[in-house]
């Protein structure tokens, strides 16, 4: 049986925020985010083409935000070095967070939502509790020697990486650090959806994919462009395809097993395609490049998005 993938350009929306910075599904994939370069957070329905909502509560460009589990709410960083938490329905700023010495790179929320996590150019992660009217952080991490690039939590772990070359993996059940030395400046870290593996995008243009326990390398995906940018990878809804962003104006995919490119979405312009994220269910892809977000999808989610309507 061969495989699908998201190859069907569906929408190509003009997101009105400046350079759109990250693009992100909430959690049931009907909703997503975009950061822009205009301090704003826009919440959309990409499926339909239509923006809800416009949050303001930053004072220079957002890098990156999250919805909370029952999107109720949202969590954004970016380069004014605070993290702010947005009431989704009624617009309002709830929290923002002032411990970072620099630019907050990525956020996260805990599985439950209760607590955001939060990397920064300052090379710490910084824990805060939603809960509580305390705006001090409840943990402070700084093992990492330089800007902490990328942030993903699961139930009972924190891996992030860092432009020091590392990944490190922080155990919440029994307090320990595990770290793993990739070689060139990390961009971005996930857990696959199964939890075994982590897969890592590196500076030298390259992609592994590293058993989480043994630190082992498994496989190796290249192709793609990646020297210069922090650009984004994922997996598809099922931990059978590989993605990333590209500086050469492309999308790749690749077969899990057999490392082998499996296609290219190619992207007006040539612009750096540097932000992606993959729908929880379905294969549906979005992705962000200039001032434009594009929402990808495969023929047969495509045909029943119609059959439905």
């Amino acid at each position: 049986m061969s495989q699908e993938f998201p190859d069907r350009l569906v929408h190509t929306i003009n997101c009105k925020q400046g350079a759109v910075r990250a693009v992100r599904f909430n959690g049931d994939g009907i909703y997503c985010l975009t950061c822009g370069s205009d301090k704003s957070v826009r919440l959309w329905n990409p499926h339909r083409n239509i923006a809800l909502k416009t949050y303001s509560g930053h004072g220079y460009e957002v890098l990156d935000a999250q919805a909370s589990c029952d999107n109720s709410q949202i969590c954004s960083g970016g380069m004014d070095k605070t993290v702010v938490l947005f009431d989704v329905a009624s617009g309002k700023t709830l929290r923002k967070y002032r411990g970072h010495a620099g630019t907050v790179n990525c956020v996260q929320f805990n599985e439950e939502s209760t607590v955001v996590l939060s990397g920064s150019i300052d090379s710490s992660v910084r824990c805060w509790d939603v809960r509580s009217k305390n705006m001090e952080p409840i943990q402070v991490m700084d093992e990492a020697k330089d800007s902490v690039t990328t942030i993903q939590v699961s139930d009972h772990e924190i891996l992030t990486g860092s432009a020091d070359g590392s990944i490190r993996r922080y155990d919440l059940r029994n307090g320990k650090i595990i770290t793993d030395f990739i070689g060139k400046a990390v961009t971005s870290a996930n857990f696959t959806r199964d939890g075994q593996c982590i897969l890592t995008s590196t500076l030298d243009s390259s992609i592994k994919l590293m058993d989480k326990d043994t630190g082992e390398m498994l496989n190796e995906y290249k192709g793609h462009k990646n020297t210069d940018y922090k650009i984004d990878n994922c997996l598809n809804c099922k931990d059978t395809q590989i993605l990333s962003g590209s500086e050469d104006g492309y999308v790749y995919i690749w077969d899990l097993i057999e490392t082998k490119v499996i296609s290219r979405l190619k992207h007006e312009n040539q612009r750096v395609i540097h932000s992606l994220s993959y729908h929880p269910t379905e294969i549906s892809l979005l992705t962000a490049a200039g001032d434009k977000m594009y929402v990808w999808k495969s023929k047969s989610t495509v045909d029943e998005d119609t059959s439905g309507q």
